[in-house]
Protein backbone atom coordinates (compact mmCIF):
# COMPACT_ATOMS: atom_id res chain seq x y z
CA UNK A 1 0.00 0.00 0.00
CA UNK A 2 1.71 3.35 -1.07
CA UNK A 3 1.01 6.46 -1.61
CA UNK A 4 3.93 6.91 -3.87
CA UNK A 5 5.23 6.03 -6.97
CA UNK A 6 8.68 5.20 -6.66
CA UNK A 7 7.19 2.05 -4.37
CA UNK A 8 9.79 -0.93 -4.52
CA UNK A 9 8.74 -4.36 -5.02
CA UNK A 10 10.47 -7.02 -2.96
CA UNK A 11 13.12 -9.86 -4.93
CA UNK A 12 12.41 -13.14 -5.47
CA UNK A 13 14.51 -15.73 -3.16
CA UNK A 14 14.44 -18.66 -4.58
CA UNK A 15 12.68 -21.14 -1.40
CA UNK A 16 12.80 -24.82 -1.63
CA UNK A 17 9.93 -27.03 -0.75
CA UNK A 18 10.06 -27.89 3.38
CA UNK A 19 9.72 -31.41 2.07
CA UNK A 20 12.39 -33.99 1.19
CA UNK A 21 11.19 -35.21 -1.79
CA UNK A 22 8.93 -32.51 -3.84
CA UNK A 23 6.34 -33.87 -6.34
CA UNK A 24 7.21 -33.29 -9.58
CA UNK A 25 5.35 -34.38 -13.20
CA UNK A 26 8.26 -36.61 -14.10
CA UNK A 27 10.96 -38.49 -12.97
CA UNK A 28 14.36 -39.49 -14.33
CA UNK A 29 16.14 -42.67 -13.46
CA UNK A 30 19.58 -43.42 -14.04
CA UNK A 31 20.95 -46.84 -14.25
CA UNK A 32 24.68 -48.55 -13.56
CA UNK A 33 25.78 -47.83 -16.83
CA UNK A 34 26.59 -43.86 -15.94
CA UNK A 35 29.91 -43.37 -16.57
CA UNK A 36 29.67 -39.79 -14.67
CA UNK A 37 31.04 -38.08 -18.29
CA UNK A 38 28.45 -34.64 -17.08
CA UNK A 39 26.85 -34.30 -20.20
CA UNK A 40 23.24 -34.26 -18.48
CA UNK A 41 24.72 -31.78 -15.87
CA UNK A 42 26.20 -29.66 -18.48
CA UNK A 43 22.77 -29.48 -20.87
CA UNK A 44 20.36 -29.41 -18.39
CA UNK A 45 18.71 -25.94 -18.18
CA UNK A 46 16.74 -27.02 -14.46
CA UNK A 47 19.54 -28.53 -12.47
CA UNK A 48 18.22 -31.78 -12.30
CA UNK A 49 21.16 -33.46 -12.47
CA UNK A 50 23.83 -32.40 -10.12
CA UNK A 51 27.75 -33.41 -9.98
CA UNK A 52 29.66 -34.10 -6.83
CA UNK A 53 32.88 -36.00 -5.37
CA UNK A 54 33.00 -37.30 -9.33
CA UNK A 55 29.83 -38.82 -9.45
CA UNK A 56 26.73 -37.28 -10.94
CA UNK A 57 23.17 -37.48 -9.22
CA UNK A 58 19.21 -36.86 -10.09
CA UNK A 59 18.61 -34.17 -7.32
CA UNK A 60 15.40 -32.58 -8.73
CA UNK A 61 13.83 -34.74 -10.23
CA UNK A 62 10.36 -32.57 -9.38
CA UNK A 63 12.22 -29.91 -12.25
CA UNK A 64 12.35 -32.09 -15.04
CA UNK A 65 10.16 -30.49 -18.00
CA UNK A 66 9.97 -34.66 -19.17
CA UNK A 67 9.55 -34.55 -23.07
CA UNK A 68 8.90 -30.77 -23.52
CA UNK A 69 12.73 -30.37 -22.78
CA UNK A 70 14.65 -28.88 -25.64
CA UNK A 71 17.42 -30.75 -25.37
CA UNK A 72 16.39 -34.17 -23.87
CA UNK A 73 18.96 -35.55 -21.75
CA UNK A 74 18.20 -39.31 -22.44
CA UNK A 75 18.97 -38.70 -25.54
CA UNK A 76 21.75 -37.33 -25.48
CA UNK A 77 23.59 -39.46 -23.18
CA UNK A 78 26.25 -41.21 -24.59
CA UNK A 79 25.84 -44.88 -22.65
CA UNK A 80 21.64 -44.47 -22.62
CA UNK A 81 22.02 -44.77 -18.75
CA UNK A 82 19.20 -42.14 -18.43
CA UNK A 83 15.27 -42.43 -18.82
CA UNK A 84 12.50 -40.09 -18.23
CA UNK A 85 9.00 -41.50 -17.32
CA UNK A 86 5.74 -40.07 -16.05
CA UNK A 87 5.29 -39.74 -12.04
CA UNK A 88 2.84 -41.68 -10.93
CA UNK A 89 2.46 -40.11 -7.36
CA UNK A 90 2.30 -36.77 -9.73
CA UNK A 91 -1.51 -38.35 -11.07
CA UNK A 92 -3.02 -38.92 -7.85
CA UNK A 93 -2.70 -34.87 -7.11
CA UNK A 94 -5.07 -32.24 -7.56
CA UNK A 95 -9.14 -32.21 -8.96
CA UNK A 96 -10.97 -30.95 -11.86
CA UNK A 97 -10.40 -27.19 -10.57
CA UNK A 98 -6.86 -27.57 -9.15
CA UNK A 99 -5.45 -29.91 -11.57
CA UNK A 100 -1.94 -31.38 -10.77
CA UNK A 101 -0.53 -29.20 -13.01
CA UNK A 102 -1.95 -26.19 -11.34
CA UNK A 103 -0.78 -27.44 -8.19
CA UNK A 104 3.20 -28.03 -9.42
CA UNK A 105 3.32 -24.77 -11.65
CA UNK A 106 1.80 -22.90 -8.29
CA UNK A 107 4.56 -24.80 -6.55
CA UNK A 108 7.36 -23.88 -8.81
CA UNK A 109 6.43 -20.42 -8.82
CA UNK A 110 6.35 -19.80 -5.24
CA UNK A 111 9.76 -21.27 -4.94
CA UNK A 112 11.13 -18.98 -7.81
CA UNK A 113 9.53 -16.26 -8.66
CA UNK A 114 8.76 -17.11 -12.12
CA UNK A 115 6.11 -18.55 -14.46
CA UNK A 116 7.14 -22.15 -14.64
CA UNK A 117 8.57 -23.51 -17.89
CA UNK A 118 7.05 -25.94 -20.16
CA UNK A 119 5.30 -28.66 -19.58
CA UNK A 120 3.07 -27.75 -17.03
CA UNK A 121 -0.30 -26.16 -18.02
CA UNK A 122 -0.13 -22.96 -15.32
CA UNK A 123 -2.97 -21.07 -16.85
CA UNK A 124 -6.22 -22.89 -17.05
CA UNK A 125 -7.59 -26.23 -14.59
CA UNK A 126 -10.08 -28.83 -16.06
CA UNK A 127 -13.25 -28.09 -14.19
CA UNK A 128 -14.97 -27.99 -17.95
CA UNK A 129 -16.67 -24.64 -17.42
CA UNK A 130 -15.98 -20.89 -15.50
CA UNK A 131 -12.84 -19.63 -16.29
CA UNK A 132 -10.91 -22.68 -17.99
CA UNK A 133 -13.55 -22.34 -20.46
CA UNK A 134 -12.60 -18.54 -21.11
CA UNK A 135 -9.70 -17.48 -23.15
CA UNK A 136 -7.88 -13.88 -23.45
CA UNK A 137 -7.78 -12.51 -27.18
CA UNK A 138 -4.56 -10.89 -28.13
CA UNK A 139 -4.53 -9.24 -31.44
CA UNK A 140 -1.96 -7.42 -32.55
CA UNK A 141 2.10 -7.36 -31.64
CA UNK A 142 0.64 -5.85 -28.26
CA UNK A 143 2.57 -2.90 -26.68
CA UNK A 144 6.17 -2.15 -26.35
CA UNK A 145 6.05 -0.20 -23.34
CA UNK A 146 8.01 -1.10 -20.25
CA UNK A 147 6.28 1.19 -17.41
CA UNK A 148 2.91 -1.35 -17.25
CA UNK A 149 0.96 0.18 -14.23
CA UNK A 150 -1.31 -2.40 -11.76
CA UNK A 151 -2.07 -0.38 -8.77
CA UNK A 152 -5.47 0.19 -7.81
CA UNK A 153 -7.41 2.66 -5.54
CA UNK A 154 -9.71 1.33 -2.85
CA UNK A 155 -11.28 4.59 -2.27
CA UNK A 156 -12.80 5.88 -5.02
CA UNK A 157 -15.29 7.73 -3.15
CA UNK A 158 -12.66 10.24 -3.01
CA UNK A 159 -14.69 11.31 0.87
CA UNK A 160 -12.91 11.50 4.11
CA UNK A 161 -11.91 7.85 4.28
CA UNK A 162 -8.17 7.02 3.55
CA UNK A 163 -6.92 7.26 0.31
CA UNK A 164 -5.68 3.49 -0.16
CA UNK A 165 -3.67 2.59 -3.52
CA UNK A 166 -2.35 -1.11 -3.47
CA UNK A 167 0.56 -1.59 -5.81
CA UNK A 168 -1.18 -4.76 -7.42
CA UNK A 169 -4.61 -5.62 -7.70
CA UNK A 170 -4.44 -8.32 -5.61
CA UNK A 171 -5.06 -8.91 -1.68
CA UNK A 172 -5.39 -11.42 0.58
CA UNK A 173 -9.11 -12.98 1.89
CA UNK A 174 -10.40 -13.63 5.30
CA UNK A 175 -8.73 -16.74 6.56
CA UNK A 176 -9.33 -16.58 10.39
CA UNK A 177 -7.73 -18.19 13.50
CA UNK A 178 -9.05 -21.34 14.12
CA UNK A 179 -9.75 -22.27 10.22
CA UNK A 180 -5.66 -21.63 9.57
CA UNK A 181 -2.52 -21.62 11.92
CA UNK A 182 -1.34 -18.31 13.30
CA UNK A 183 2.09 -19.18 11.03
CA UNK A 184 0.25 -18.94 7.76
CA UNK A 185 -1.81 -15.92 9.04
CA UNK A 186 1.17 -14.20 9.72
CA UNK A 187 3.24 -15.60 6.75
CA UNK A 188 -0.02 -13.75 4.41
CA UNK A 189 0.66 -10.45 6.38
CA UNK A 190 4.44 -10.12 5.85
CA UNK A 191 3.94 -10.69 1.99
CA UNK A 192 1.26 -8.69 1.90
CA UNK A 193 2.80 -5.67 3.83
CA UNK A 194 6.24 -6.18 1.49
CA UNK A 195 3.88 -6.50 -1.80
CA UNK A 196 1.98 -3.43 -0.69
CA UNK A 197 -1.45 -4.67 -0.34
CA UNK A 198 -3.30 -5.87 2.36
CA UNK A 199 -4.41 -9.59 3.74
CA UNK A 200 -7.64 -9.98 6.21
CA UNK A 201 -7.88 -11.96 9.82
CA UNK A 202 -11.10 -13.47 8.85
CA UNK A 203 -14.06 -13.60 11.57
CA UNK A 204 -12.21 -15.14 14.25
CA UNK A 205 -10.33 -12.32 15.91
CA UNK A 206 -7.19 -9.97 15.66
CA UNK A 207 -4.36 -11.98 17.17
CA UNK A 208 -1.60 -10.15 18.62
CA UNK A 209 0.99 -11.43 16.09
CA UNK A 210 -0.40 -9.51 13.40
CA UNK A 211 -0.26 -6.38 15.39
CA UNK A 212 2.94 -5.76 13.56
CA UNK A 213 1.10 -5.30 10.34
CA UNK A 214 -1.89 -3.45 11.40
CA UNK A 215 -1.34 -1.08 8.18
CA UNK A 216 -1.68 -3.78 5.98
CA UNK A 217 -4.19 -5.88 7.65
CA UNK A 218 -8.35 -5.84 6.80
CA UNK A 219 -10.04 -6.56 10.08
CA UNK A 220 -13.73 -8.87 9.36
CA UNK A 221 -16.68 -8.58 11.10
CA UNK A 222 -18.83 -11.43 9.99
CA UNK A 223 -22.51 -12.75 11.85
CA UNK A 224 -20.99 -14.32 14.68
CA UNK A 225 -18.91 -11.21 15.92
CA UNK A 226 -16.25 -13.60 17.11
CA UNK A 227 -13.17 -11.17 18.51
CA UNK A 228 -14.81 -8.20 17.56
CA UNK A 229 -13.79 -5.58 19.66
CA UNK A 230 -13.56 -1.55 18.85
CA UNK A 231 -10.03 -1.89 19.74
CA UNK A 232 -9.40 -3.49 16.65
CA UNK A 233 -11.72 -1.80 14.40
CA UNK A 234 -9.65 1.23 15.48
CA UNK A 235 -6.27 0.48 14.42
CA UNK A 236 -6.91 -0.96 10.66
CA UNK A 237 -7.47 1.17 7.72
CA UNK A 238 -10.30 -1.38 6.34
CA UNK A 239 -12.98 -2.93 8.14
CA UNK A 240 -14.78 -5.89 5.75
CA UNK A 241 -18.81 -6.79 6.74
CA UNK A 242 -18.72 -10.56 5.50
CA UNK A 243 -22.52 -11.14 5.19
CA UNK A 244 -22.19 -14.69 3.19
CA UNK A 245 -19.36 -16.74 1.75
CA UNK A 246 -19.95 -17.66 -1.80
CA UNK A 247 -18.32 -21.22 -0.69
CA UNK A 248 -21.39 -21.81 1.92
CA UNK A 249 -23.70 -19.26 1.24
CA UNK A 250 -27.06 -19.11 3.01
CA UNK A 251 -25.13 -21.79 5.84
CA UNK A 252 -23.30 -19.60 7.80
CA UNK A 253 -19.67 -20.53 9.25
CA UNK A 254 -19.30 -23.99 11.61
CA UNK A 255 -15.56 -24.34 13.17
CA UNK A 256 -15.42 -27.48 14.69
CA UNK A 257 -14.98 -28.65 17.95
CA UNK A 258 -11.46 -29.89 17.25
CA UNK A 259 -9.67 -26.95 16.25
CA UNK A 260 -11.32 -24.82 18.87
CA UNK A 261 -8.10 -24.97 20.88
CA UNK A 262 -7.18 -23.14 24.32
CA UNK A 263 -6.44 -20.09 21.82
CA UNK A 264 -8.90 -20.26 19.39
CA UNK A 265 -11.34 -20.41 22.65
CA UNK A 266 -8.99 -17.30 23.97
CA UNK A 267 -9.46 -15.51 20.83
CA UNK A 268 -13.57 -16.05 19.88
CA UNK A 269 -14.34 -15.68 23.66
CA UNK A 270 -15.67 -19.19 23.91
CA UNK A 271 -15.24 -22.52 25.42
CA UNK A 272 -12.42 -25.03 24.57
CA UNK A 273 -13.45 -27.77 22.69
CA UNK A 274 -17.21 -27.05 22.16
CA UNK A 275 -17.82 -26.25 17.99
CA UNK A 276 -18.67 -22.77 16.77
CA UNK A 277 -21.47 -21.21 14.36
CA UNK A 278 -22.01 -18.10 12.64
CA UNK A 279 -25.33 -17.76 11.81
CA UNK A 280 -26.79 -16.69 8.42
CA UNK A 281 -27.59 -13.83 7.80
CA UNK A 282 -27.12 -10.40 9.85
CA UNK A 283 -30.03 -10.78 11.76
CA UNK A 284 -29.93 -6.81 12.01
CA UNK A 285 -29.78 -6.05 8.60
CA UNK A 286 -33.40 -6.36 5.92
CA UNK A 287 -32.86 -3.28 4.47
CA UNK A 288 -30.48 -0.48 2.62
CA UNK A 289 -31.17 1.02 5.81
CA UNK A 290 -30.05 -1.31 8.52
CA UNK A 291 -27.19 -1.97 6.00
CA UNK A 292 -26.02 1.75 6.62
CA UNK A 293 -26.64 1.62 10.22
CA UNK A 294 -23.85 -1.06 9.94
CA UNK A 295 -21.35 1.10 8.11
CA UNK A 296 -21.87 4.29 10.61
CA UNK A 297 -21.49 1.93 12.95
CA UNK A 298 -18.14 1.32 12.24
CA UNK A 299 -17.50 5.20 10.70
CA UNK A 300 -18.18 6.09 14.70
CA UNK A 301 -16.03 3.71 15.98
CA UNK A 302 -12.67 4.27 12.88
CA UNK A 303 -14.42 7.58 11.07
CA UNK A 304 -11.17 7.11 8.93
CA UNK A 305 -11.82 3.47 7.63
CA UNK A 306 -12.88 2.10 4.29
CA UNK A 307 -15.80 -0.50 4.15
CA UNK A 308 -15.77 -3.09 2.54
CA UNK A 309 -19.21 -5.62 1.91
CA UNK A 310 -18.58 -8.95 1.41
CA UNK A 311 -21.46 -11.12 -0.39
CA UNK A 312 -22.13 -14.01 -2.13
CA UNK A 313 -23.76 -14.06 -5.53
CA UNK A 314 -26.94 -14.53 -5.45
CA UNK A 315 -29.39 -13.51 -8.31
CA UNK A 316 -30.13 -9.93 -7.54
CA UNK A 317 -26.38 -9.51 -6.22
CA UNK A 318 -26.45 -6.37 -8.60
CA UNK A 319 -29.25 -5.09 -6.29
CA UNK A 320 -27.12 -6.32 -3.18
CA UNK A 321 -24.18 -3.96 -4.35
CA UNK A 322 -25.78 -0.57 -5.58
CA UNK A 323 -27.40 -0.87 -2.10
CA UNK A 324 -24.02 -1.03 -0.29
CA UNK A 325 -23.27 2.08 -2.47
CA UNK A 326 -25.85 3.87 -1.14
CA UNK A 327 -25.01 2.94 2.66
CA UNK A 328 -21.82 4.18 2.13
CA UNK A 329 -19.44 1.54 1.62
CA UNK A 330 -16.21 1.78 -0.67
CA UNK A 331 -16.25 -2.12 -1.79
CA UNK A 332 -18.04 -4.89 -2.89
CA UNK A 333 -16.80 -7.95 -2.48
CA UNK A 334 -18.73 -10.47 -4.67
CA UNK A 335 -17.17 -14.26 -3.40
CA UNK A 336 -18.15 -16.68 -5.83
CA UNK A 337 -18.60 -20.48 -5.39
CA UNK A 338 -15.55 -21.88 -6.67
CA UNK A 339 -13.18 -21.26 -3.68
CA UNK A 340 -13.60 -22.46 0.24
CA UNK A 341 -11.10 -24.66 1.12
CA UNK A 342 -11.51 -28.07 2.27
CA UNK A 343 -14.02 -27.56 5.05
CA UNK A 344 -16.56 -26.07 3.02
CA UNK A 345 -19.49 -28.38 1.64
CA UNK A 346 -19.57 -29.31 -1.81
CA UNK A 347 -23.36 -29.33 -1.49
CA UNK A 348 -23.07 -25.83 -1.36
CA UNK A 349 -19.95 -24.60 -3.73
CA UNK A 350 -21.77 -26.61 -6.78
CA UNK A 351 -25.45 -25.83 -6.12
CA UNK A 352 -26.25 -22.41 -4.54
CA UNK A 353 -25.74 -19.00 -5.58
CA UNK A 354 -24.37 -17.90 -9.31
CA UNK A 355 -20.84 -18.46 -10.86
CA UNK A 356 -18.79 -15.49 -10.28
CA UNK A 357 -18.10 -14.82 -14.02
CA UNK A 358 -21.96 -14.36 -14.50
CA UNK A 359 -21.93 -12.01 -11.04
CA UNK A 360 -19.43 -9.48 -12.05
CA UNK A 361 -20.46 -8.06 -15.16
CA UNK A 362 -24.05 -7.86 -13.91
CA UNK A 363 -22.53 -5.69 -10.63
CA UNK A 364 -20.51 -4.02 -13.66
CA UNK A 365 -23.18 -3.22 -15.71
CA UNK A 366 -25.79 -2.08 -13.40
CA UNK A 367 -23.47 0.43 -11.50
CA UNK A 368 -23.09 1.79 -14.71
CA UNK A 369 -26.49 2.45 -15.52
CA UNK A 370 -27.16 3.75 -11.88
CA UNK A 371 -24.17 6.09 -12.57
CA UNK A 372 -21.86 5.25 -9.90
CA UNK A 373 -19.47 2.55 -11.17
CA UNK A 374 -17.14 4.85 -10.64
CA UNK A 375 -17.68 5.80 -7.14
CA UNK A 376 -17.22 1.97 -6.70
CA UNK A 377 -14.66 -0.29 -6.02
CA UNK A 378 -15.79 -4.13 -7.37
CA UNK A 379 -13.55 -6.93 -5.69
CA UNK A 380 -14.07 -10.71 -6.99
CA UNK A 381 -12.99 -13.80 -5.21
CA UNK A 382 -14.01 -17.81 -5.41
CA UNK A 383 -11.55 -19.70 -7.53
CA UNK A 384 -8.73 -17.26 -8.13
CA UNK A 385 -5.95 -19.53 -9.02
CA UNK A 386 -3.79 -18.18 -11.50
CA UNK A 387 -2.77 -14.46 -12.79
CA UNK A 388 -4.84 -15.40 -16.19
CA UNK A 389 -7.96 -15.66 -13.56
CA UNK A 390 -7.09 -12.20 -12.87
CA UNK A 391 -6.43 -10.99 -15.73
CA UNK A 392 -10.14 -12.65 -16.96
CA UNK A 393 -12.34 -11.43 -14.11
CA UNK A 394 -11.08 -8.09 -14.18
CA UNK A 395 -11.95 -8.07 -18.19
CA UNK A 396 -15.42 -8.89 -16.98
CA UNK A 397 -16.00 -6.46 -14.87
CA UNK A 398 -13.78 -6.72 -11.73
CA UNK A 399 -11.36 -3.49 -10.64
CA UNK A 400 -9.16 -6.46 -8.56
CA UNK A 401 -9.04 -9.64 -6.90
CA UNK A 402 -8.85 -11.49 -3.37
CA UNK A 403 -7.60 -14.51 -3.11
CA UNK A 404 -7.52 -17.40 -0.70
CA UNK A 405 -6.58 -20.94 -1.42
CA UNK A 406 -3.74 -19.96 -4.00
CA UNK A 407 -1.80 -19.19 -0.63
CA UNK A 408 -2.33 -22.22 0.89
CA UNK A 409 -1.23 -24.10 -2.39
CA UNK A 410 2.01 -21.56 -2.10
CA UNK A 411 2.59 -23.34 1.21
CA UNK A 412 2.11 -26.54 -0.30
CA UNK A 413 -0.89 -27.46 0.15
CA UNK A 414 -1.71 -30.86 -1.78
CA UNK A 415 -5.68 -30.23 -1.73
CA UNK A 416 -6.40 -33.56 0.29
CA UNK A 417 -9.58 -31.86 1.56
CA UNK A 418 -8.86 -32.78 5.34
CA UNK A 419 -9.12 -29.33 6.45
CA UNK A 420 -11.74 -29.99 8.99
CA UNK A 421 -10.77 -33.18 10.69
CA UNK A 422 -9.65 -33.76 13.65
CA UNK A 423 -6.22 -31.69 13.86
CA UNK A 424 -6.39 -30.30 10.62
CA UNK A 425 -4.11 -30.11 7.74
CA UNK A 426 -1.29 -32.45 7.96
CA UNK A 427 1.19 -29.46 6.12
CA UNK A 428 0.56 -27.60 8.96
CA UNK A 429 -1.47 -24.68 6.65
CA UNK A 430 -5.35 -25.33 7.84
CA UNK A 431 -4.49 -26.33 11.62
CA UNK A 432 -4.75 -24.81 15.46
CA UNK A 433 -2.41 -28.12 16.51
CA UNK A 434 0.66 -26.61 17.95
CA UNK A 435 2.55 -29.55 16.73
CA UNK A 436 1.51 -29.07 13.09
CA UNK A 437 2.05 -25.68 13.02
CA UNK A 438 5.58 -26.17 13.83
CA UNK A 439 6.42 -28.07 10.48
CA UNK A 440 6.17 -24.12 9.00
CA UNK A 441 8.05 -21.30 9.86
CA UNK A 442 6.42 -18.02 8.87
CA UNK A 443 9.92 -17.05 7.18
CA UNK A 444 9.93 -19.79 4.48
CA UNK A 445 5.84 -18.91 4.28
CA UNK A 446 6.32 -15.06 3.41
CA UNK A 447 8.89 -15.85 1.16
CA UNK A 448 6.70 -18.30 -0.56
CA UNK A 449 4.07 -16.09 -0.86
CA UNK A 450 6.02 -13.28 -2.24
CA UNK A 451 7.64 -15.52 -5.06
CA UNK A 452 4.43 -16.30 -6.08
CA UNK A 453 2.92 -13.12 -6.71
CA UNK A 454 5.79 -11.78 -7.93
CA UNK A 455 5.37 -14.43 -10.77
CA UNK A 456 1.87 -13.61 -11.05
CA UNK A 457 2.89 -9.94 -11.44
CA UNK A 458 4.89 -10.57 -14.09
CA UNK A 459 2.51 -12.61 -16.46
CA UNK A 460 -0.38 -9.81 -15.60
CA UNK A 461 2.40 -7.23 -16.97
CA UNK A 462 3.01 -9.65 -20.22
CA UNK A 463 -0.32 -10.17 -20.86
CA UNK A 464 -1.51 -6.49 -20.64
CA UNK A 465 1.48 -5.82 -23.19
CA UNK A 466 -0.01 -8.41 -25.50
CA UNK A 467 -3.47 -6.63 -25.15
CA UNK A 468 -1.44 -3.41 -25.81
CA UNK A 469 -2.61 -1.66 -22.47
CA UNK A 470 -0.34 0.40 -20.80
CA UNK A 471 -2.51 -0.33 -17.34
CA UNK A 472 -5.39 -2.47 -15.41
CA UNK A 473 -7.65 0.15 -15.32
CA UNK A 474 -7.94 -0.41 -19.24
CA UNK A 475 -8.76 -3.79 -18.83
CA UNK A 476 -11.55 -3.39 -16.54
CA UNK A 477 -14.86 -4.66 -18.38
CA UNK A 478 -13.12 -5.09 -21.59
CA UNK A 479 -15.42 -8.32 -21.88
CA UNK A 480 -14.41 -8.34 -25.89
CA UNK A 481 -10.62 -9.18 -24.72
CA UNK A 482 -12.72 -12.87 -23.88
CA UNK A 483 -13.67 -15.38 -26.27
CA UNK A 484 -15.69 -18.20 -24.13
CA UNK A 485 -14.43 -21.85 -26.30
CA UNK A 486 -17.96 -23.48 -26.36
CA UNK A 487 -18.81 -20.65 -28.94
CA UNK A 488 -15.75 -20.01 -30.87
Amino acid sequence: MSSQSDFQFPEAVRTRSRFRNPIGKFRVNRTGDCIACGKCVEICPHGVHVERRGRVFVENNYLCVGTECPEPCYKTCPVQALSVRRNPVFDTLGDFRWTNELLAGTWYMAEFGEPPPAGLEYKVGNSGGGFDKLRLIFKGNGSRLEDIDLNLELNRRNDNAHRIRIEFPVYGGGMSYGSVSVTTMVSRARAAAALGTFSCTGEGGYPDELKPYDDHMITQVATGLFGVKEETIQRVKIVEFKYAQGAKPGLGGHLLGDKVTPGVARMREAVVGYPLFSPFPFHSVYSVEDHKKHVDWIKSINPKALVSVKVSTPTDVDMVAVGSYYAGAHIIHLDGSYGGTGAAPDIAKKNIAMPIEYAVPKVHRFLQEEGVRDKMTVIASGGIRTPHDVAKIIALGADGVCTGTADLVALECVRCQNCESGRGCARGIATTDPELSELMNIEWGTQRIINMYLAWRKELIRILKKLGMKSIKELTGRADCLIHLDYM
